[in-house]
């Protein structure tokens, strides 16, 4: 494997790692149900997708070819992730889930 291959790898595992946290962080951090959803749906799709693009690269560089499985995640992960927010945050806006005091905009509230 080439040295140009292992820091392109090692560079997208720590920028996933480093989003995976970030979002992980902003679950726990958060202080409502509308802003804590936006650190699973956002940043951890953005590290789990760095993640399995560096695993692509390692084993399309070491010659065991492309991995489908690994496109095949990250594809499923970009397509639901969103999908599932949106369903989660139009679910808690139907049941009225409240926010924090001064979160901005509600558009339900008309």
């Amino acid at each position: 494997m080439s040295m140009i291959a292992e820091y392109i790898i090692s560079a997208l595992l720590l920028l996933g790692s480093a989003f995976t946290l970030i979002g992980a962080i902003g679950l726990a951090r958060l202080p409502d149900f509308f802003t804590r959803l936006h650190g699973p749906t956002k940043a951890t799709t953005l590290g789990v997708g760095a993640i399995m693009l560096s695993s692509v690269i390692h084993f399309s560089a070491t010659g065991e070819g492309v991995g489908t499985s690994e496109i095949l995640i990250t594809l499923f992960l970009v397509i639901t992730a969103p999908v599932s927010a949106n369903i989660l945050a139009k679910a808690a806006m139907h049941i009225g889930v409240r926010t924090v005091e001064n979160t901005k905009g509600k558009p339900w509230e008309q």
